[in-house]
């Protein structure tokens, strides 16, 4: 059984930075020098931002000789995805309720 993430995906998801490692991880699983070679930041600072995001849950990693290979954890991303739906989903039934309750007065 996993453990529960010590950050809050959200919080890790704030920064430009993490959120282009999670699109590029997306893609396809890379190493810290590949996902380094891609964005405008040095190999130090995207290890930083792997271990906030691992620490949220949202990517894990496997040792593949001296390097580590980071991939986008299914469970927390999934755990983000229920909750934008479960929000959206909140937000777009108070909005036909309004919208039929404000069409039933023009009427």
């Amino acid at each position: 059984m996993r453990a529960q993430p010590a950050g809050d995906p959200f919080d890790a998801l704030g920064d430009p930075q993490r959120r282009a490692i999670v699109e590029l991880l997306g893609a396809r699983q890379r190493s810290v020098r590949e996902l380094a070679d891609l964005l405008p930041i040095s190999r130090p600072a995207v290890s930083r931002h792997l271990r906030l995001l691992k620490s949220a849950g949202l990517v894990e990693e496997e040792p593949a000789g001296t390097r580590r290979i980071y991939r986008l954890q299914a469970a927390g991303v999934e755990a983000v995805q229920r909750y934008l739906l479960q929000v959206w989903g909140d937000a777009a039934a108070r909005f036909r309720l309004v919208a039929e309750n404000t069409r039933a007065a023009d009427e």
